[in-house]
């Protein structure tokens, strides 16, 4: 009897995973046709296009927000599509600057705070400087002038990509403490979120880290798994993702290449799992891509 059960909670599972392929919600997601186990092409010729390169895509939590970056003229700028009128707006630079790059856009948990990253000059007129973590705060006329995150982030190396658990902790990447030998090795950081401010951040294990490129990092909004680009050797490509869920000792489990046509012999990066749980975006040699969220199951 027991058999027969967990028989029919596989089956009807499975059902409602492949159920959803190639369904349409004007509402959700640009209206595209939804994925299955297989990854696709996001909204080709919207934003996926063609002789142009994108990456670090985010959705905000109810869904009705779209951010990523696009190298305009080798120089990245953060774009935008909403929802509003029961339609979704046509793609709008949101950030850009003539001197300046900007991108690896991530909202904080409440949606408030636009983070990203750039090589903004701390005064806003200065040359290109590192790259930081920046963010924009919501105002009732639009978005501020970006803030630096502060001295408990930035480093006067480089410092990329961010993501949020849902209490606040920051996780992001960085190269802060290195040489002129090892400045190519990144390592994932965390960075807990009290009393209003970025506490100092902590490098995280060796089942994450290690002498190699570590970046690009998307923590599960519960903290119970992480994702994140590697260069490291073994992989299928110059860049792979990996993944790594947390065991019952609540400590992370060495971390696996994400298979199952996921990474390739290209370079993936930029990983991000929708609010709902139910897809995982990830760029690809210029293209977004996504994919239901059901093949992570294949990696714990």
């Amino acid at each position: 009897m027991r058999a027969s059960i967990i028989t029919y909670i596989l089956v009807f599972s499975i059902h409602m995973t492949f159920g959803q392929e190639g369904k349409k919600d004007p509402t959700r997601y640009l209206g595209e046709e939804q994925p299955g186990l297989s990854p696709k092409l996001f909204a080709p010729g919207i934003v996926s296009a063609q002789n142009r390169f994108e990456y670090g895509s985010t959705f905000s939590p109810d869904g009705k927000e779209f951010f990523y970056a696009v190298n305009v003229g080798q120089k990245p700028e953060i774009h935008v599509m909403k929802f509003e009128n029961n339609i979704w707006t046509k793609p709008v630079m949101l950030i850009g600057h003539e001197q300046y790059g900007y991108n690896d856009p991530f909202l904080s948990p409440d949606g408030k705070r636009l983070f990203f990253i750039s090589d903004r000059a701390l005064d806003g007129k200065s040359a290109k400087k590192d790259i930081d973590i920046w963010y924009v705060q919501r105002t009732k006329s639009g978005w501020s002038e970006p803030v630096n995150a502060g001295r408990e982030i930035n480093t006067d190396k480089n410092e990329y990509y961010i993501s949020f658990t849902k209490n606040g902790t920051m996780y992001f990447s960085s190269n802060g403490g290195t040489n002129a030998e090892t400045d190519k090795n990144y390592d994932v950081r965390s960075s807990e979120f009290t009393n209003g401010r970025f506490q100092p951040s902590k490098k995280l294990s060796q089942a994450i880290n290690t002498e190699h490129y570590e970046a690009d990092v998307f923590i599960s909004p519960d903290e119970r798994y992480i994702i994140f680009c590697s260069e490291r050797p073994g992989g299928k490509g110059k860049g792979d993702l990996y993944i790594s869920y947390k065991n019952s000792n609540d400590e992370w489990a060495p971390a696996k290449i994400m298979d199952a046509g996921i990474s390739t012999g290209g370079y993936e990066f930029c990983p991000f799992v929708t609010s709902d749980g139910k897809y995982f975006f990830f760029s690809r040699d210029g293209d977004i891509y996504w994919v239901s969220a059901e093949v992570l199951q294949k990696f714990r």
